[in-house]
């Protein structure tokens, strides 16, 4: 059994298939096949059921990748940590749902720190893309939410794959438009109200689901639609299409600019509102370094005001 290898599992549970899998690693797949039947083989379980559809994960299987992904994130941390060699620049690495909050958090973290002595990097992703950063050490901390909906989806997810989630926030839902949408200046808002406006939701890919969409109420029959992979061109939307989305309600007017509303959701019986929890993931058997510390701290300072 090689780090290579759990590596090579842990990309093929990510993507659902040993073809993505295999563009995704930049090895062939017959290559990547061989490796993984040399380590079920060698294991005595099967981790994946292979169809014409793609892969599925076993029961076994999904054990054993909770332990790969601990196992990976090690590994990466004692590399990080002992073999990037002398004079190397210390990495430090966030991923996160598209959240201003986060981009204001790390930018106050990375003031207090000296940019020649660290590389840092921020990456605003798919909710599972999040998920399987943090699992496979490509970044130390992720952030993104859970709600009543979604959190057995999530929590699952995140055991599977070693993480734990730590509580931030508690938010109710608002919905977030441009300064001169014809509801802007409503103190609330109905979903009876958003029918003649289509709604903004950020694309989750191939492996897109309910419970992974970033808009809490994503259950919701929207009748109009419109997806965007970034925080830019959703703002854009807003602007010239009245489009609006579901969100926190936490606004940065110093990064996104003050022309923007958070307008109080209303939800009716049909059509309820909810609550959003956000939070940091973390491996699970390990403990924050002291730059994430600081940026959890920035997190807990800005969300407190």
């Amino acid at each position: 059994m090689t780090i290579q290898q759990l590596r090579y599992a842990m990309v093929i549970s990510e993507t659902g298939s040993f073809s993505r899998a295999a563009e995704t690693l930049y090895v062939s797949q017959p290559s990547l096949t061989e490796a993984i039947r040399e380590l079920e083989k060698e294991i005595g379980i099967i981790i994946f059921n292979r169809t014409s559809r793609g892969v599925t994960v076993t029961a076994d299987g999904k054990e054993f990748l909770q332990y790969a992904a601990s196992v990976c994130g090690s590994y990466e941390e004692l590399m990080e940590r002992y073999v990037s060699g002398e004079g190397a620049k210390k990495k430090f690495s966030v991923s996160t749902q598209h959240y201003s909050f986060a981009v204001k958090a790390f930018v106050e973290m990375v003031k207090k720190f000296d940019t020649r002595e660290y590389e840092f990097a921020l990456m605003e992703e798919r909710t599972r893309e999040v998920i399987m950063d943090v699992a496979l050490a490509r970044s130390e901390i992720g952030i993104l939410y859970r709600s009543e909906f979604n959190s057995s989806a999530i929590n699952k997810l995140l055991r599977t794959n070693g993480l734990t989630f730590h509580h931030l926030i508690d938010c109710d839902a608002y919905v977030y438009l441009y300064k001169d949408h014809p509801l802007a200046k409503r103190k609330y808002i109905t979903f009876d109200m958003l029918g003649d406006y289509p709604c903004l939701a950020f694309d989750q890919g191939d492996t897109g689901s309910f419970y992974y969409a970033e808009e809490i109420l994503s259950t919701n029959d929207y009748p109009r639609m419109i997806k965007a992979n970034d925080r830019a061109t959703m703002l854009n939307l807003m602007v010239g299409l009245n489009g609006y989305t579901i969100c926190s309600g936490i606004i940065c007017e110093e990064l996104n600019g003050s022309d923007y509303r958070a307008v109080k959701f209303r939800g009716d019986a049909e059509n309820p509102s909810a609550v959003m929890e956000i939070g940091y993931l973390l491996r699970s058997n390990s403990s924050p370094g002291p730059i994430a510390e600081q940026y959890i701290e920035e997190l807990k300072r800005y969300l407190g005001q």
